[in-house]
């Protein structure tokens, strides 16, 4: 009796430029104006929708934004079967501004409006996020370590346990005030 084997997923790449080139199709905008809306260079872009380029966080977040999308939508495909990310996998996109790393544990299915994460940081220099979607929130509890966190003007310190919602559509910062710190953020989007 054969096997039957379970399709390989697609690398994180390869589903990243699978999602720009739909998500850029159906709302309907050239390659340069996304590029322009991003504030990217056309190569960079060509570079993503080709699979190639290894995007930081804050490029994601930008065209995420362009798009006027959440940030899931470009980095993880849609799927409806019972899914596992055991500890220490999924696809980790690491910040160019600090030791922060994003983790997508579960992105918002359609008619649904929240992406879910897990967050690990490092002591050193703070991520600042540039606003996102309208109407975005941000709901964060720390699980292990210390962090600041919240909108950049007035960031809120919290320990493990602690729980704090802010606007996510306003500038924002993730700062590790310990090592190893660790916190999962649930991403609204209203």
């Amino acid at each position: 009796m054969p096997v039957k084997r379970t399709p390989k997923p697609p690398r994180p790449l390869d589903a990243i430029a699978i999602a720009l080139r739909r998500e850029r199709e159906r709302a309907d905008v050239s390659l340069s104006e996304l590029a322009r809306r991003a504030n990217l260079s056309k190569s960079t872009l060509s570079q993503l929708e080709a699979g190639t380029g290894n995007p930081s966080i804050e490029t994601l977040w930008a065209l995420a934004v362009a798009l006027g999308v959440p940030f899931s939508r470009l980095v993880d495909p849609p799927t409806r079967e019972v899914r596992i990310i055991r500890a220490g996998e999924g696809a980790a996109i690491r910040s160019e501004q600090a030791h922060f790393t994003g983790i997508m544990l579960s992105a918002c299915p359609p008619g649904a409006r929240r992406d879910l994460y897990v967050i690990n940081l490092e002591p050193g220099a703070a991520r600042h996020a540039q606003p996102h979607i309208p109407g975005s929130v941000e709901h964060l509890v720390v699980s292990k370590g210390r962090l600041r966190a919240g909108p950049s003007d007035a960031p809120v310190e919290l320990n493990p346990g602690d729980y704090a919602t802010f606007s996510g559509d306003v500038p924002h910062i993730y700062e590790a005030l310990a090592p190893h710190t660790v916190a999962v953020m649930v991403m609204e989007h209203v």
